[in-house]
């Protein structure tokens, strides 16, 4: 044992000074963040803040026009969105199309086949695909979806799909999960599940998410980053970000 309780986890993604502009405009300015391992960083603003422009260089689905971002201490500035997932930073609905006329156990066992170089080979004999099984049980068991494996995606409520999309994003063992508004459209006990599921998820992992729900945010956000303007205007717990009166004046357009 012997750790110290306030052991800081370590950094598993950063960004230094991150900055894109499009033709004339800067859409994100002088952007620093650090994203530890075993925490869930969310990413909030008022719309256009940038959140999603920030989402899109850090997962590298837009080259940054400035600035440096490290991915587990290896700089991927210039790497290629599909080798950055093979490094272990995975963004969610990225590749996690789900198959509607598939179960729930078959979709996180084609899921698994991708990390398990089995994709290109779909003539091998089942007994092959059966021993994904097994992993795919474990996944499906720690999202609580066990008692829909047999189901067909198309059947899952709306909330249910989306934990779904979240296992698949997991069977490629990511250290860092990016998830863009996970909760957006989801009524009340769907947010609440989903809330849960990604408490789970990061206990062994990094999550970053872009979310409005800011009961969400408060709730499982160890780290807030406050965008404004495509820069950043805050940053801490969620306590201290919601108290600043800038936040706050961002947000209601007012002082109080």
């Amino acid at each position: 044992m012997g750790m110290v309780a306030d052991h800081e986890p370590r950094v598993v993604l950063s960004a230094r000074g991150l900055g894109k502009d499009f033709g004339g405009f800067t859409a994100v300015n002088n952007v620093n963040l650090d994203v530890q391992h075993a925490r869930i960083h969310a990413l909030i603003g008022p719309n256009g803040a940038g959140k999603t422009t920030v989402f899109n260089l850090l997962t590298k689905f837009l080259q940054p026009t400035r600035g440096q971002i490290t991915l587990l201490g290896t700089d991927i500035t210039r790497t290629r969105p599909d080798k950055v997932a093979r490094m272990g930073m995975v963004r969610s609905f990225q590749i996690s199309a789900v198959f509607p006329h598939l179960t729930v156990l078959e979709n996180v066992r084609v899921a698994l086949q991708r990390p398990a170089e089995l994709a290109v080979q779909f003539w091998r004999p089942l007994k092959t695909l059966n021993q994904l099984n097994g992993r795919a049980e474990v996944l499906l068991e720690d999202l609580g979806l066990t008692r829909w494996r047999d189901a067909r995606a198309a059947d899952l409520s709306y909330g249910r799909k989306r934990v779904l999309e979240i296992a698949t994003t997991l069977a490629l063992d990511p250290e860092v999960l990016l998830l863009d508004e996970p909760m957006a459209g989801m009524g009340q006990e769907d947010v609440r599940m989903v809330a849960e599921i990604i408490r789970e998820v990061a206990r062994h992992r990094a999550v970053l998410m872009v979310e409005h729900n800011l009961s969400v945010v408060a709730d499982i956000c160890h780290q807030v980053t406050v965008l404004q303007r495509g820069e950043i205007l805050a940053h801490g717990d969620y306590a201290t970000v919601s108290a600043d009166p800038r936040v706050r004046s961002a947000y209601m357009g007012t002082e109080d």
